[in-house]
């Protein structure tokens, strides 16, 4: 009696599974990791308004304390814009590559990688207003700001003009049978 060999697609479809898997895992690591720079800007932004606000108190009175924690201030929600996107980051890698979280709020959850670089635009848009308006908040004088200015305003209208873009593809996905959360009636 002669031994028959198992049929090649069954073998075949488990390395595709496991090799998927794999691949499941590596996101997985990059879902963590983009978690833990998420977690410690914030982690550094509270310490960081901690010791700038007791900075602020012991020199009430003194000329550039307001304009100094005003400054301070700004950089603070710049960190904590980055912080922001890495946390919109790991949740959407989750729910395409893993699977979809509980408790996330409905302007959190990430269908497709578009709805994922929809809500990055918004973030990285206002963190570069931000950084500008900080710059801003420091400048003492000079054209240098100008420039400054023009190459953020230009990076915003580049990414304003992709977010335009992006958006134009919603009604491919509303014929496709996925309603757009987006659009209003």
């Amino acid at each position: 009696m002669s031994r028959s060999r198992p049929p090649a697609a069954p073998v075949a479809s488990r390395t595709v599974a496991r090799a998927f898997g794999f691949t499941r895992l590596i996101v997985e690591l990059g879902v963590l990791s983009s978690f833990a720079f998420s977690l410690a800007l914030f982690i550094a932004a509270i310490f960081q308004a901690y010791y700038t606000i007791g900075d602020a108190f012991r020199h009430l009175g003194e000329a550039n304390t307001t304009k100094h924690l005003l400054v301070a201030a700004v950089e603070q929600a710049d960190t904590l814009l980055v912080g922001m996107a890495l946390l919109i980051i790991s949740l959407g890698l989750q729910a395409l590559f893993i699977g979809q979280l509980r408790n996330v709020p409905a302007w959190l959850r990430v269908r497709t990688f578009d709805d994922l670089k929809q809500k990055l635009i918004g973030v990285v848009i206002t963190a570069l207003a931000v950084n500008f308006f900080a710059v801003a908040l420091e400048w003492t004088g000079g054209a240098e700001i100008l420039t400054y200015g023009a190459a953020v305003a230009a990076v915003i209208l580049a990414v304003g003009a992709y977010s335009v873009v992006l958006r134009g593809q919603a009604p491919a996905q509303v014929e496709e049978g996925r309603p757009d959360e987006g659009a209003h009636p």
